[in-house]
């Protein structure tokens, strides 16, 4: 199938070296592994490191067509791992906070009968790309809107995220995203995390909602049907790209219609695969994916 991932294309900083990174990006590498076509929209600046991006885009198998070029800096973030954990210090703006299309690049990409539209938070912050998405969504009415939280400090507003969260058909989050969704409505926190899921799905109308929990796994709300899907046990290299990689899993199960169970089993797993190698969009193939054990299940 075709999607459309919308979002920050940036470099992740982790001492001396440089790592092509940003949550959109990272899911559409992932899905396009997967074996869809992966339609990215972003923007990279004009300088050597916009230029290195772009090369590294395409290798990665994911449609360029649709970054600009723009007289700012290409985005990057420090990065520090901690257990395992990064820790992130963005710099802005950047040049994905410009990331737009031209009505014909709208027709364009529309054309192609997208299945799926993905988006986070961060570069939804800015208001040139909340339009771009909202002109693109508007123009494919059919698509699917993946919201991946993915929430980083002093990076979003209460109104940015409320304003996602309606707009999204399927949404994701972690478990500590979830309190901070709750205090944005000034919400009771939920007894549980079912008991979120359900209400939060009643009350926008999703599709589905999944909330990762780290090593305890996920808990998928796929229409009425809810299930907690084990973590596997891998030995962790570090955790950039899981989330991403996961999405990607996820959208891929839901695309071709699977139940509850089997999607949070494979988006679990295409996670942890990520996780257990370095880097947010490590090399693996579909056949270890498939090969990844099930005994590893925690």
């Amino acid at each position: 199938m075709n999607l459309v991932s919308i979002g920050e294309v940036l470099w992740d900083v982790i001492g001396e070296a440089e790592y092509l990174g940003g949550a959109p990006l990272n899911f559409a590498a992932h899905a396009a592994k997967l074996g869809h076509c992966s339609f990215l929209v972003s923007a990279v600046g004009s300088d050597e490191r916009g230029g290195r991006a772009l090369r590294q885009v395409h290798a990665l198998g994911v449609k360029t067509e649709y970054i600009s070029r723009r007289d700012c800096p290409t985005g990057h973030v420090s990065v520090a791992i901690v257990s395992g954990q990064p820790f992130f210090t963005i710099y802005r703006p950047a040049a994905y906070d410009f990331a737009q299309l031209t009505p014909g690049q709208i027709e364009s990409l529309a054309s192609t009968s997208p299945q799926w539209i993905y988006f986070g938070t961060l570069a939804q912050a800015s208001l040139a790309v909340r339009k771009t998405t909202s002109r693109l969504a508007a123009a494919i009415p059919r698509a699917k809107r993946f919201y991946d939280v993915n929430l980083r400090k002093n990076s979003y507003t209460p109104e940015i995220v409320l304003q996602l969260l309606h707009s999204a058909t399927v949404v994701k989050l972690n478990n500590i995203e979830v309190g901070i969704v709750e205090d944005i409505f000034g919400d009771a926190h939920h007894r549980t995390i079912e008991d979120f899921c359900r209400t939060y799905a009643d009350r926008f109308g999703w599709d589905a909602v999944c909330v990762t929990c780290g090593e305890k796994g996920c808990r998928l709300l796929l229409g009425q049907e809810y299930v907690e899907s084990p973590a596997f046990k891998i030995e962790l290299a570090d955790s950039v790209g899981a989330g991403d990689a996961f999405a990607a899993g996820l959208v891929h199960s839901l695309s071709l219609g699977w139940g509850a169970k089997r999607s949070a089993e494979f988006a679990n797993r295409l996670g942890a695969l990520v996780a257990s190698r370095h880097g947010a969009t490590p090399a693996w193939t579909v056949n270890e994916l498939e090969g990844f054990a099930v005994s590893q299940l925690a």
